[in-house]
């Protein structure tokens, strides 16, 4: 009895192996082609991903180089030879020009590219806080009163990020005109 059912065990196993070899030819050509194209579309992905971090260090890179060029005037000659891609690189890249602006002087241009981050709809609102933050604390001279409180009022919300920094130019007003009461109510 068990040289039969030995018997029997190999034929079923020739039997299949005969099914999966006529399986692997009749389908060889589309198998195949499957591991070509999967094959194929991670390279394409791995390829596309390298690029893509190549030129983000670029940018960087580009941007690092900029920021450390000697003297405000070199910086701003130097950012405006760098591109950032979309409403929030626009932005960051304009926030680094008015900082460059600031130190070269150039009180209007960096006033109006921080004017251009805080009104931009399109940018994060953590870039266009800190670009009212930055104006609204100082405005370089050329923002009143009235303005400067305008622009700091959203961030003194409680639990902002922003908010002692936003609450402070008015302590140091109240401060200069009326002493510790005025200011601790700030």
């Amino acid at each position: 009895m068990s040289d039969s059912d030995s018997f029997l065990d190999e034929v079923t196993e020739e039997v299949r192996r005969d099914k999966m070899i006529g399986f692997l030819r009749r389908n060889a050509i589309w198998i195949a082609a499957g591991l070509v194209i999967i094959v194929g579309g991670a390279s394409v992905w791995e390829w596309q991903r390298a690029s893509a971090r190549a030129e983000a260090e670029a940018r960087g890179a580009a941007l690092w180089a900029a920021l450390e060029a000697e003297g405000s005037e070199a910086q701003m000659a130097a950012l405006d030879g760098v591109s950032l891609p979309g409403d929030d690189g626009a932005a960051l890249l304009a926030l680094h020009k008015a900082a460059s602006a600031t130190g070269a002087g150039d009180r209007d241009a960096a006033v109006a590219a921080l004017r251009e981050v805080a009104g931009k709809a399109t940018v994060s609102p953590a870039l266009r806080d800190v670009a009212r933050q930055k104006l609204g604390a100082g405005g370089q001279g050329r923002v009143d009163a009235e303005e400067s409180h305008q622009l700091r009022q959203p961030l003194t919300a409680e639990g902002h990020t922003l908010r002692r920094q936003a609450l402070e130019p008015p302590a140091d007003l109240r401060l200069e005109q009326g002493g510790k009461p005025g200011a601790v109510r700030a």
